[in-house]
């Protein structure tokens, strides 16, 4: 049966206003702040009545070079990485200590194995589909595993070794050299969130987790509710993790701006509590999540190789279905009467359509395989002491001991660039990259002028399975690689 939302048919007005395409000077003004905030000079952004935004070098690039870093808008980890991956909530660098990420995987690791007993692990998911993949060099590739001789077999360690490494009491040889950020908890109790510092936690309380937070200082039955909301996600698909993410990040920059308006009138307020202004504080509040493309959810995801093009039509239903129940449990836990326009499905669907259509991969490297590495290199009779203490504890991580942090990310310049199957750019994660920022390197020289492309899917691939891969995205692709090959 068809869901029936009566937010979406009661603020069919608003709705509509919300989801209207940026005038080209709201664009223009958009990212003018964007890269005044950023002090960047380097790149534009032009709007194309054909292609719509792309990105453009306001300067020559050599290959290889940054084109530009890019903060996300948000972001999350996926819910399986968690176990894996000790990071901070907002910037997604690695925090803790050497000792802290080996104890707490250890630890995790184990507890998801004793409870696979009674349910299935893989219970999470990522989200549908994560077009552009930031990618790593071949180098990089072959010394994913270190040649100290992890085992395929998992080792386990004696008794009370990973409490010791959790709590700090066992030190490993050389970490001191591998220092991480201290962990710094969610001030809301929650438990889940941590953070490099406290800049970092004090700006996602700000842009969104103090709607989200599970702590015990919560009112009891929106707590229950949110963390309804958030099983369901974890049970089904994580994405909509993401999209309650915006929703409260635009309720919090709505009541932001509500406030702003409020003490500039002083006393004369009626211009800001009205109906009309109310709703122009939302639109406000709502740009940044304009500038991005979006296509309803159910209508824009790809139809999985397991189902038959005749089930269709059901598939899409039961992707509508499921938007709407987590919509309702978000509903329960965070609604804001302000903000009704919001928790609507359409809109929830937009903003979902909006990551499956604009979204990059979320990577960060792991510091253990730089420090199991050192370890590896070191000369003897060093590494044969080193090693009496690391070799066991790699033999109990096994060959994944070095998981990259993996996410969901929009990054709204990143977001603004084309597709090309002969791309002059690329996401690319270097050395030195070791947060949740995207990165643009230049895959060749790039002049002052030209559009800035990426390749949102494989370009080695032949003419018809790329064409086919990127009508996801409702467009032919004519690029020079493409209109060549065509045949």
């Amino acid at each position: 049966m068809e869901p029936i939302c009566s937010i979406t048919s009661a603020c069919a007005t608003q709705i509509s206003a919300l989801l209207s395409p940026p005038s080209p000077n709201q664009i223009q003004e958009y990212y003018h702040n964007i890269f005044s905030s950023t002090h960047c000079n380097s790149i534009t952004v032009k709007q194309d009545d054909n292609f719509g935004k792309g990105l453009y070098a306001a300067t020559d690039f050599k290959e290889d070079e940054l084109v530009l870093k890019d903060q996300m808008l948000v972001g999350a980890q996926h819910s399986f990485n968690k176990i894996d991956c000790f990071v901070c909530s907002f910037c997604f660098r690695f925090i803790g200590s050497i000792e802290t990420q080996i104890g707490r995987r250890l630890y995790l690791t184990q507890l998801r194995a004793n409870e696979s007993h009674d349910c299935d692990e893989g219970s999470s998911s990522k989200s549908s589909k994560n077009y552009h993949q930031m990618d790593s060099s071949d180098e990089e590739e072959s010394t994913w595993q270190c040649s100290s001789g992890s085992s395929k077999t998992k080792v386990p360690l004696p008794e009370g070794v990973v409490e010791s490494l959790m709590n700090g009491q066992l030190k490993l040889p050389y970490s001191e050299k591998f220092s991480l950020p201290p962990a710094v908890p969610c001030h809301g109790g929650c438990g889940e969130a941590y953070y490099c510092s406290m800049s970092c936690a004090e700006a996602d309380w700000e842009s969104s987790h103090s709607l989200l937070c599970t702590g015990e200082s919560c009112d009891p039955r929106r707590r229950e509710a949110l963390l309804k909301f958030v099983k369901h996600a974890n049970e089904t698909n994580d994405i909509f993790l993401l999209a309650a993410k915006v929703i409260s990040s635009t309720i919090l920059r709505y009541h932001k701006l509500k406030a702003n308006c409020l003490a500039e009138k002083g006393k004369n307020v009626a211009s800001c509590v009205s109906d009309h202004p109310n709703f122009s504080l939302l639109l406000e509040a709502w740009r940044p999540i304009t500038m991005g493309y979006k296509k309803r959810w159910w209508d824009c995801i790809a139809l999985p190789d397991d189902i038959d093009s005749s089930d269709e039509a059901s598939f899409r239903m039961q992707i509508k279905e499921l938007a709407f129940e987590s919509l309702q449990l978000l509903q329960t836990a965070i609604f804001d009467k302000e903000c009704e326009p919001l928790f609507s499905l359409e809109i929830y669907g937009h903003i979902i359509g909006m990551f499956e259509l604009n979204n990059l991969d979320l990577v960060v490297a792991s510091p253990m395989e730089d420090y199991f590495l050192y370890i590896d290199d070191l000369s003897n009779p060093d590494k044969e002491e080193a090693e009496k203490i690391t070799q066991p504890i790699l033999d109990a991580l096994g060959e994944d001991y070095s998981t990259s942090c993996e996410g969901t990310a929009f990054f709204p310049l990143q977001s603004c660039m084309n597709h090309s199957c002969c791309p002059n750019a690329k996401a690319f994660k270097r050395d030195e990259d070791r947060d949740g920022q995207a990165t643009i390197i230049a895959l060749r020289p790039i002049c002052k002028g030209e559009e800035i492309t990426i390749s949102y899917v494989d370009e080695d691939l032949s003419f018809e399975e790329r064409q086919a891969s990127l009508a996801d995205y409702g467009f032919r692709c004519r690029c020079p690689k493409c209109i060549e090959e065509e045949p």
